[in-house]
């Protein structure tokens, strides 16, 4: 087993740093890092094939997708100890916390659904029979929306949260992987992996407003695969992670325009604010570390080793 030392000690010491939770995919741990040094302060052993993850409202608990055990664990970020598992169909990669922090969101890869499940009773309340190969999820910051992507079917579904129900679905690019609502909920933001497009959509109309593509010097376009984004709150940019391309797009949230291209690990996957949004991390897969991007001046300051695989991030404000 691997030593485990108490997250509590960190808080209380070291309230000028962030605390980032990192998902390592191949090792079934979780990295915890300190923002104010850059550092791996300790590790935790958790389920197997752990991807997405992501915080309650009082950061008491961490959610997990134990992917390969078919659950999702809940974890104390004071102690590092599972608490419990939730039901969550086969297959959890990304799920969504609605924002009451009642209901969880799940999308089940292998089996075509998304199941809901009420965290409170540790019930499943719903599942929803969605395209092939479910991945992204968002919840609306009103609550009233939940969004789905399905990778083989290239649609986005948009299904009620009161009724369990699909209401809408809005085609897409080949591959889509990732939703991102926009601060005040008017706006999506989905990336298409495979089609290499990322599209925006108004959330009143469920029409496209934008649709952008990448193209890097020196590097193929089969290999500049768009997968997690990022909205800085005061909606100046909008960040891109690029998969294989082992660069974050920045882009213009404005204008939908490419600013620049950052060099960071391989196959760079999901994305998270720590620092008052002024710092960027990022999960590189293949090379097995974490980015920190300096949002100000759009650098990559460090890179930070973690475990095999790196896939998913939440951060505890300081």
């Amino acid at each position: 087993m691997l030593k485990k030392i108490c997250l509590g000690t960190i808080l209380s010491s070291a309230l000028l740093a962030d605390t980032i939770f990192v998902s390592n995919e191949k090792d079934n741990t979780i990295s915890v890092i300190d923002s104010d040094t850059n550092k791996v302060v300790k590790t935790y052993e958790v389920g197997q094939r752990p991807r997405g993850i992501l915080l309650t409202s009082d950061y008491s608990k961490l959610y997990i997708c134990a992917s390969d055990d078919d659950t999702v664990q809940a974890m104390d970020t004071k102690t590092g100890e599972i608490l419990y598992n939730l039901p969550a169909g086969e297959d959890p990669e990304q799920f969504a916390l609605h924002p009451d922090g009642k209901e969880l969101y799940i999308s089940n890869e292998d089996d075509g659904i998304v199941t809901v499940v009420d965290t409170q009773k540790k019930d499943v309340v719903a599942q929803i029979e969605v395209g092939i190969e479910p991945e992204g999820m968002a919840v609306s910051p009103d609550g009233t929306v939940a969004i789905n992507t399905t990778e083989t079917s290239n649609f986005l579904h948009w299904i009620d949260t009161k009724s369990k129900k699909i209401i809408h679905n809005t085609i897409v690019d080949q591959r889509p992987r990732h939703i991102e609502f926009s601060k005040n909920g008017d706006k999506i933001w989905a990336s298409s992996e495979i089609g290499g497009t990322v599209m925006v959509i108004d959330v009143k109309t469920k029409k496209s407003v934008a649709k952008f593509g990448f193209k890097i010097p020196g590097i193929f376009k089969d290999l500049i695969q768009p997968v997690g984004i990022k909205l800085t709150d005061d909606g100046k940019y909008a960040f891109v992670a690029l998969g294989p391309a082992n660069h974050v797009a920045v882009v213009d949230a404005k204008t939908y325009k490419v600013i620049k291209y950052l060099l960071v690990g391989k196959r760079v996957w999901q994305l998270e604010f720590a620092d008052n949004g002024k710092k960027l991390y990022t999960t590189n897969g293949v090379s097995g570390d974490v980015s920190v991007i300096d949002v100000d001046s759009l650098k990559v300051e460090k890179s930070i080793k973690v475990g095999r695989y790196p896939w998913g991030l939440a951060v505890i404000p300081k």
